[in-house]
């Protein structure tokens, strides 16, 4: 039995580990892939509070020592379910169930992918998803995006003030992004775009990402480039939950900054709620709330 039962290692989750620890509370935390989070898949980070510089593996590595060094109980283990009755009982797919007095759903979210062979191989050597993570990198050198709605542009107008050549591409016959973003983008001179692509498949040199080939008006092109930002889309995995915590339309936990859920007990953090950034600090934040606030539900049922 633990206090405070945390599903999801990532930047959330072990931020909420740390806060319930500090608060004398248990804590036991199940991640399902690997601790950290999806920021691991960074090589390097330079826009997390107190880190000049550092990998996401590195970075993962810290904070998960840093919550066990506190006491934290971890697991990896795919979490199916969560039962309330006298207290919350946490199912596995592993075949554990774990018991908990307060639960903390940091499920996160899985970037959408285009399912293209070799992709899996790329992402983190070639292949991004964040361009203030990643952007730097690419400074003076050709990038392609791929996506047309607003986090592609969003994106986008971060590329395109240090890259030396941006190419969009859209699968749709138009870009479905808000037109003043995309005015804005279109202005500098060095963004080109197509619509109403296929993408086919990566172009891979001696290992290494070396461009995309796409299909355009029934011809097949090939576009060379030093990197790949994907941008079709996030996917919440908070499906199991729906028990417990509401979601939305997309399917994110309809939760705001307070992290509280229809069901007393139960709280959520992190990117897989409602939110308009997604970050390691804003998960952070998150984590530290939905802690404290687990914390202040204990002592109203003591």
């Amino acid at each position: 039995m633990h206090d405070i039962i945390v599903i999801g290692g990532g930047p959330a989750g072990l931020t909420a580990a740390v806060y319930g620890l500090r608060n004398g509370k248990s804590v036991l935390v199940i991640e399902k892939n690997v601790f950290g989070g999806q920021i691991v898949n960074s090589p390097k980070v330079e826009n997390i509070p107190g880190f000049d510089s550092i990998s996401g593996d590195e970075f993962g590595d810290r904070f998960l020592e840093q919550a066990m060094g506190q006491g934290a109980d971890v697991t990896l283990e795919e979490v199916t379910g969560v039962r309330r009755e006298s207290c919350f009982f946490v199912d596995t797919a592993e075949g554990s169930t774990y018991e908990g007095h307060a639960v903390i759903l940091a499920t996160g979210t899985t970037h959408r992918l285009l399912g293209l062979p070799g992709e899996n191989d790329l992402i983190g050597d070639g292949i991004s998803f964040c361009a203030v993570c990643d952007g730097d990198f690419y400074a003076g050198k050709k990038v392609v995006m791929i996506g047309g709605g607003n986090s592609a542009f969003v994106e986008a107008a971060l590329l395109v003030e240090v890259v030396d050549h941006l190419v969009m591409l859209q699968d749709l016959p138009y870009f479905t992004a808000d037109q003043k973003a995309q005015e804005q983008l279109f202005a500098h001179d060095n963004v080109e775009a197509h619509t109403d692509t296929k993408i086919l498949g990566y172009i891979v040199e001696n290992g290494e990402l070396a461009g995309v080939r796409y299909e355009e008006n029934g011809q097949e092109q090939m576009e060379f480039c030093d990197g790949i930002f994907l941008a079709v889309g996030l996917v919440p995995e908070n499906g199991a939950f729906t028990n417990v915590a509401e979601t939305n339309e997309a399917g994110y936990f309809d939760a705001d900054e307070f992290c509280l859920t229809k069901t007393p007990g139960v709280f959520v953090a992190g990117d897989c709620r409602k939110k308009t950034l997604r970050q390691v600090a804003t998960a952070c934040a998150d984590g530290a709330q939905a802690a404290i606030a687990a914390c202040d539900y204990l002592r109203s049922i003591q």
